[in-house]
This record gives structure tokens, sequence and C-alpha cells, in this order.
């Protein structure tokens, strides 16, 4: 093979290609649609080319020169849509659907969070006395009777604070226990839900059942909703070492960490978000009705999310 034959026949869609990569620098879209489908169908003639002169003419100036040229269409067409993948772009769309692909184990995690749940606040209620050893002591406010050491307005930001803190180390120690083929998981969940039913039974029990709802429903309902979308992440972890299907353990392990951490970096806006809510609404004494109605909103503006920005794309 001749050089110049070579130069002569290509070297006019090298220019072309290199032209467009200036134009369009780290933004492929500049070029429009006709001119992204141009810039690829010249990089891949571009590669063609890089490997017949790599045969035919190695150690010829024009084998680096195509060296460069593709490394830069590879890096416009390929490499750089990574790295355009934008936060907004995750936290709008992708951390939406992570979720729903998860749903089955959402499911999962919330009967094991709210059935131990509401079995232990009836045996709470039915025999206080037995249940209530299980109340940690930060909590035992909630479960005095009022008008002894109970839930007194001086109180209620030291509680509410405990409440919020809990479920925050509750959400993360749910999805990194998920390591442990999930067991330890769904015994996070199942736990911290036997220790929520206890002290909510023990509040009703103790005349304290309204302020404890008032002092932890608004920033609750999101809490415990980032608890079982995390505890859904770390299940899903445990699953990929029990039943790994055609790839090996570690590939399929990995796979799954990643996204789990993705949700887990999804969810923690929504943390940040209960803990202004505690910091600013709970605290201000914002009432029992008002409080239930933001909990509600705020937790299903984040369901409804799920449902809507997690929808599969279609054709």
């Amino acid at each position: 093979m001749k050089v110049d034959r070579f130069l002569a026949e290509r070297g006019t869609e090298w220019s072309e290609l290199d032209a467009l990569l200036a134009q369009a620098g780290r933004k492929p879209e500049r070029l429009g649609p006709e001119g992204v489908l141009r810039l690829g169908r010249l990089y891949r003639a571009a590669a063609a080319d890089l490997a017949v002169a790599r045969r035919h003419l190695p150690g010829d100036p024009v084998v680096a020169r195509l060296e460069r040229l593709v490394a830069a269409g590879r890096q416009a067409v390929y490499a750089d849509e990574a790295a355009r993948a934008s936060p907004i772009r995750f936290l709008t769309t992708e951390y939406w659907k992570l979720v729903a692909e998860r749903r089955t184990a959402v499911l999962i995690a919330t009967a094991l969070l709210l059935g131990p749940a509401v079995l232990a606040a009836l045996w709470a209620v039915s025999d206080p006395g037995a249940a209530l050893g299980l109340v940690p002591e930060e909590f035992r406010g909630a479960v005095e009777p009022v008008g002894d050491t109970g839930m007194s307005s001086t109180e209620t930001a030291a509680f509410s604070s405990e409440v919020l803190t809990n479920n925050i180390q509750v959400t993360f120690l749910a999805f990194a226990a998920g390591l442990l083929a999930g067991l330890g998981t769904a015994f996070v969940v199942a736990y911290n839900g036997l220790i929520l039913g206890v002290i909510a039974g023990g509040a009703i029990d103790a005349g304290n059942g309204i302020d404890f709802v008032e002092f932890v429903f608004a920033h609750g309902v999101i809490e415990l909703t980032c608890i079982v979308v995390t505890a859904a992440a770390g299940m899903r972890m445990g699953w990929a070492l029990i039943s790994p299907g055609p790839r090996r353990r570690g590939v399929a392990l990995a796979s799954e960490a990643r996204d789990a951490v993705a949700i887990v970096l999804g969810t923690a806006p929504w943390l940040i978000l209960a803990g202004f809510i505690e910091g600013f609404v709970t605290r201000s004494g914002f009432g029992l009705i008002p409080g239930m109605v933001l909990g509600l909103a705020v937790g299903g503006a984040y369901w409804a999310l799920v449902v809507v920005r997690g929808r599969p794309a279609t054709a």
C-alpha cells in the first residue's frame, strides 16, 4: 500500500472528523442529530483505517495521526457518555428506576418492618410490663405515664431527635447488612420494627399516643420509607450471593453493590429532608393534623415519583 494514495483516498474524511471533533468539544450534541450521526460514521471509518494502517504501514507517521484521531473520536462517541451523566439526571430519573426495579424486595422489607411493628404494638398495649423491657433508655420518655417522666414539652425535641438519629443509623445498617446473605438486613429491619411497635404501643398505653404520633409522624413516614428502600437494596445484594444466576457470585455481587450504593446516595437527600422537617417543623409545635398531612404528603410524593419516574422507557 502506498502512503500517498492512502492519504488521497481517506485524508478528506479524517480532516472532516477532526473538524467535527473540534466543533463538538465536550458536547457532541452541539452538532445536531445529523452531525452526531456523521461523527459516528466518520469515527468508525477512521477506526477501520487505523487497523489497515497498522497492518500495511507500520511505523509510518500516518499511524500515529490516526491513533490520536480515533482516540479523540472514541472519547466523543462512547466514553464521554458516562462522563456526561449528571447528578440531576440520576436524581430525577435513574434513581427512581432503580427503586422501581426492586419492588418485590421493597414489599418484603416493608412487611419485615411493619409486621413486627403491629404485633409488638398490640403486645405492648396488652402486656406493657413485659414488652417495655425492650424499649431503649433514650425512648423511655415516650412510654412513661403522662405527668410522671413522660412526653413533657421540654423533652419533645430530644425525643424526636433520637428517633431521627436512630432511623438514619438503621437506614445505612440495613443496606450494609445485606452482605450477610440478606439475613442481616432482614434482622435489622424486623428488630427495629419490633422496637417501633413496642414504643408506639407503650406510648398508647401510657396515654402518650397522640403526643407520640405528633412528634414522629411528620418526618417518620419518609424515614421509614428510606429504611425499606435501602433495606431492599441490601437484600438484593444478599440475593446476588445466594442466587447469582449465570454470573459468578463476585460479578453478581459487584453489579448489585453498585446499584445499592447508588440507591443509598439517592436516598440521602430524603433523609436530609426528614432532618429538616424534624428540626424546623416538629420542634416548632406544628400540631397533630398538620404534621400528619405533611408526613403523608412527603411520603406520597416519594412513592408517586417511584411510580411515575420509575416506569420503564417505552419505544
